[in-house]
């Protein structure tokens, strides 16, 4: 049995649904939109265990800590076993306000 010790960061965000394709993920590092441990990065940087990752959601960052790595993509009732959101609580009550509002305005 291999033991996954590091992980490409745009693998990675696809393993945990972070982004619905490798592709996708592999497009938001070369846009800045992907940091490691608050330096943006390139898809192929490697992310292991107890990294940081910051993944913009206009207007915050979401922060995440990497508790472990996936084999392959995994279930979504899964993803709470390999990522822990640590987003402060004053940018996702932001992030929800802006989206309310864009809600309304549809409407």
């Amino acid at each position: 049995m291999k033991i996954v010790v590091e992980m490409r960061i745009d693998k990675f965000i696809w393993c945990v649904r972070l982004a619905k394709t490798r592709s996708l993920g592999a497009d938001l590092c070369n846009r800045n939109q992907i940091k490691i441990n608050n330096y943006e990065q390139k898809p192929s940087k490697e992310v292991a265990s107890g990294d940081i990752i910051s993944v913009r959601a206009t207007p915050i960052w979401r922060v995440y800590t990497v508790i472990d790595l996936p084999k392959s993509r995994v279930g979504a009732k899964l993803v709470k076993d390999y990522l822990k959101e640590i987003t402060p609580e004053k940018d996702l009550m932001q992030l929800a306000e802006l989206r309310r509002l864009n809600q309304q305005n549809r409407l």
